[in-house]
């Protein structure tokens, strides 16, 4: 969007989306908090913008009153600073909060936006999943349209979720049998870029095996899901899964899903991690990728990962609250239901 998104004339065609954006964000607030959550607000900067490989957050300086620089950063996510909160004792939190990642910028994609993330203390991410049919229900009541479209695909969001695993997914909408390329915790590059490639899936000689995977479910599982109804892909392979817990039956893969409506992912969801060992590799593993691909790394939250020893187990969701008022209202861009888009330069 040019930056003139303040014209009059412009704001006026905005406007309902605006008006309905408020109206979601009620809604949401509402069920929450009639499900005994308890509304939270986190602190913006932090320590450590979070440790995964391909989130590049913004660097700032506190200086303190004694002239002393320290870096920080704005978050990417509430979610270290909300499983604290699980640590120190709350049992259901949500926030709606303001987050920044950089190096993103599309239709779908925005400097900074909005994230809706919940936390259940002592609850299994299953219920998670039944907190998105009832959320994508009241967003549909909120917005008044009982069908979603997006680039030609349409949703019934008040149907009821369909369930599939990634490797279903990558079976059906693919043809690749992606168990067969997992050992516990590994993948096996060579075995998946075969099948990628026999599918019609371009391979870079330095493609690792978790850019092969991406590269299928863009190309390939993503656009069929969501189509019709609401789409819930889970049981992800445990490389993938930097927060989240080895499936008890199943350790190859997570306990992770994410949501989908007209091929447009919604929310990622985890039965949470609270390992402080495990943590502490699966970060240090992700920071030495990130510093061998882009030049840079991360430090450690070490406050977090010594109130992981505290946290119960929980279940955590985040929900890109823009995109889903996007969906709900119609709109073609992200941008366009953002009462102040970030200027592009």
């Amino acid at each position: 969007m040019p930056s003139s998104w303040w014209n009059p004339d412009r704001h006026r065609d905005r406007q309902p989306l605006l008006r309905a954006r408020g109206r979601i964000r009620e809604a949401l607030r509402q069920w929450l908090l009639a499900q005994d959550f308890i509304e939270v607000e986190t602190a913006a900067l932090q320590r450590s913008p979070g440790n995964e490989t391909h989130l590049h957050a913004f660097r700032t300086t506190l200086v303190t009153p004694a002239g002393e620089p320290h870096s920080l950063y704005l978050r990417t996510s509430p979610e270290f600073a909300c499983k604290k909160l699980l640590a120190a004792g709350e049992p259901r939190i949500f926030e709606f909060a303001r987050v920044w990642r950089n190096r993103e910028r599309g239709p779908l994609h925005h400097p900074e936006f909005t994230m809706l993330e919940w936390y259940r203390a002592g609850e299994s991410h299953e219920v998670l999943m039944a907190d998105c049919a009832a959320l994508l229900a009241r967003a549909a009541a909120a917005a008044g349209t009982a069908e979603w479209c997006y680039r030609g695909q349409r949703c019934d969001p008040l149907a009821p979720p369909l369930r599939i695993t990634v490797a279903e997914a990558f079976a059906r909408f693919a043809g690749i049998d992606l168990m067969a390329t997992l050992a516990e915790g590994t993948g096996d590059r060579l075995g998946l870029a075969a099948q990628a490639q026999a599918a019609g899936i371009a391979v870079a000689a330095d493609d690792d095996w978790s850019d092969i995977f991406s590269k299928v479910l863009v190309e390939k599982v993503e656009p069929q899901l969501g189509l019709g109804a609401p789409a819930i892909l889970c049981d992800y392979p445990l490389p993938l899964t930097a927060l989240a817990r080895p499936r008890a039956e199943d350790p190859r893969v997570a306990e992770r899903f994410e949501l989908y409506a007209c091929g447009v992912e919604l929310a990622n969801g985890f039965g949470e991690l609270t390992d402080p060992g495990e943590q502490r590799r699966r970060f240090s593993a992700e920071m030495a990728e990130k510093e061998r691909r882009y030049g840079e790394r991360y430090p450690l939250d070490e406050d977090f990962l010594a109130a992981l020893a505290l946290m119960p187990p929980s279940s955590g969701i985040a929900l890109g609250f823009d995109r889903l008022v996007m969906l709900a209202t119609g709109a073609p861009r992200i941008d366009h239901v953002m009462w102040t888009p970030v200027v592009d330069p």
